[in-house]
């Protein structure tokens, strides 16, 4: 796709800029010519890393600012032409264990943000990264966004929560509004330190540290997006005006089990081991079992297709932190 002579060089926000997505985000807009905000508060609990964006550092300007302080938001989102809105609490474990700071992140910033595109930007675009997570444990396979929302966490609920705030800014204020359900995003700049993420970033670490890493279950299938993919979606969806007003589901290349993406994984890496083992007690009531996306609503209106394969990309992650993993533990 010509991204170049379709997406222009508009002013761009991306609110958790320094994240996985919004670091692979904010490259891909600087190689288009956009002006190109970055915003993160670099919580270090989250996943905002300055050397995600260190080859283009000098072509974004960055604002260390948590989105949760809406009066200093103000000032920095009255020009943006778009917004790509990343920036919230991710793990599972976090939420249920402090439920209060998910519902700031994920609710409470989410709506201050929108009023005050409403009062301050009423034309801007804006797309909101939500997650699969609002679905719980799928009664049916793939999912489709018809699905029912049932989340299992915190986490989930909150998510809900702030799709729900940006559909009714869209209806009620005619705010031009795009929801993206996403499922598991991986690749470079990840965090790794940890399972905060996603499970693949401690699986990675374990590989790098030549230590064997856990796989709970093994059983259940999953779908995963690799970051470049994913950051093409969210451009993809900016560019399409049939998005706009619309929930949609993005998915990955591939479907899998756990215990078989463990042993590609360890295949790409050229060596290394795992155990699969029962779920901790304290995971299991959060587990979701199979799931993977159907999202042929999204394909159809945008055209975009995933293009990176699970090998590869996990080739290229391992690679990533081969030469650059001090800069993540």
């Amino acid at each position: 796709m010509a991204w170049q002579s379709r997406f222009g060089k508009p002013k761009v926000m991306i609110t958790g800029g320094l994240g996985l997505i919004g670091s692979t985000l904010a490259r891909r807009l600087v190689s288009l010519g956009s002006d190109v905000l970055v915003v993160d508060s670099l919580n270090r609990k989250f996943g905002g890393n300055l050397f995600n964006i260190e080859d283009i550092r000098d072509a974004v300007r960055i604002e260390i600012q948590d989105i949760r302080h809406i009066r200093e938001m103000n000032d920095l989102l009255q020009d943006r032409e778009i917004i790509f809105n990343l920036a919230g609490q991710t793990s599972h474990m976090d939420s249920m264990n402090a439920p209060f700071e998910d519902l700031e992140i994920n609710c409470l910033a989410q709506l201050s943000l929108l009023e005050a595109c409403r009062q301050l930007n009423p034309t801007a675009r804006i797309l909101f990264a939500s997650t699969r997570q609002v679905y719980g444990r799928p009664s049916y396979l793939p999912v489709d966004e018809r699905l029912p929302l049932n989340p299992v966490d915190v986490n989930g609920i909150n998510k809900i929560a702030g799709e729900s705030y940006h559909r009714l800014y869209h209806d009620v204020h005619g705010l031009q509004t795009t929801v993206l359900r996403l499922t598991n995003t991986y690749g470079p700049h990840m965090r790794i330190k940890d399972a905060r993420q996603i499970f693949l970033g401690i699986w990675i670490r374990r590989l790098l540290e030549n230590r064997p890493f856990e796989v709970w279950g093994g059983q259940q299938r999953r779908d995963f997006t690799f970051v470049e993919d994913a950051a093409d979606a969210f451009i993809a969806a900016a560019l399409t005006p049939d998005c706009v007003g619309k929930v949609l589901n993005v998915g990955g290349s591939e479907v899998v089990a756990l215990d078989d993406l463990a042993r590609l994984l360890v295949e790409q890496n050229g060596g290394g081991t795992f155990e699969v083992r029962d779920f901790p007690p304290e995971r299991k009531p959060i587990d979701i079992g199979d799931y993977y996306t159907e999202d042929k609503a999204f394909r159809f209106l945008t055209g975009w297709v995933p293009k990176v394969s699970l090998a590869s990309g996990l080739a290229r992650t391992i690679a990533f932190y081969r030469s650059h993993s001090r800069h993540y533990l």
